[in-house]
């Protein structure tokens, strides 16, 4: 059992130092190689265009819910005023940007990882390399562009709609006044919870590229890596979203805090 357990610390240590490594390359590649166009656009085009309507059911039912859950509790105690500006900070700060990004690797996550794994099963990475193409500026940073670009605006839809549900729920269906919720909303909510949320966002969609693209890129050379490595980078990253958001929630609280 200790054995085991090392030898998965060193696999995690490994993987995460490799997963830094690429994102140094990506980098690297961004300011030394000329952006492919095309290739950015389809991009954008895959991942924000197509995850449109997924983070708008998931935003919708989630601030809906969450709003008549905060009305219940809360309308016991004489608060209903306060379930408008509850929701808003919980959709715009956490819930938001979290489950964005968990919808998000898993739809474009894995399929990503599936992408690139079936492309060095294959030997077409092989065969770029052989025309002089460098891969990480060819593959990855397309991808990473596409995916941190795109990261903010379906945030912005998810937690946009999440408080319009919330509301919905709360003013027409559970009878909360209409007048102290977006008054309470407005006073207790500022540019800085946006902010908070639309860098977590950016943040997310870079984590789930890498480890996506690592996955894909070092995957085992059978058709069964190509489905290990799809469910793998799901994941992971959704286990690295998780965990990081804690961390990038105290590091946000005290960067706007100050």
């Amino acid at each position: 059992m200790i054995q085991r357990l090392g030898h998965q610390c060193i696999q995690f240590l490994r993987s995460t130092g490799e997963i830094f490594f690429l994102l140094l390359d990506t980098i690297y590649s961004f300011f030394s190689f000329p952006l492919r166009w095309k290739l950015f656009l389809m991009q954008i085009l895959s991942i924000g265009a197509k995850s449109q309507m997924i983070v708008l059911i998931t935003g919708a039912f989630t601030g809906a819910v969450f709003a008549a859950q905060v009305q219940f509790h809360f309308g016991k105690l004489g608060m209903s005023s306060a379930t408008g500006p509850v929701v808003t900070l919980a959709m715009l700060r956490e819930l938001g940007p979290v489950l964005c990004a968990l919808m998000v690797s898993g739809r474009v996550g894995s399929a990503m990882a599936a992408e690139i794994s079936t492309m060095r099963v294959t030997e077409q990475i092989d065969a770029l390399r052989a025309l002089g193409v460098y891969v990480t500026q060819y593959l990855v940073v397309p991808r990473f562009l596409g995916l941190v670009v795109s990261m903010p605006l379906l945030v912005a839809i998810t937690s946009g709609v999440g408080i319009l549900c919330g509301y919905l729920v709360s003013v027409p269906l559970l009878g909360v006044e209409p007048a102290y919720y977006w008054e309470n909303t407005i006073r207790f909510t500022s540019l800085d919870d946006v902010w908070m949320g639309e860098l977590k966002g950016m943040f997310f969609g870079g984590l789930i590229v890498l480890i996506s693209c690592y996955r894909g890129l070092n995957c085992q050379l059978s058709a069964e890596g190509v489905g290990i490595a799809a469910t793998q980078a799901m994941v992971y990253s959704s286990i690295s979203i998780l965990i990081s958001n804690f961390f990038f929630s105290f590091l946000m609280n005290i960067l706007f805090a100050g």
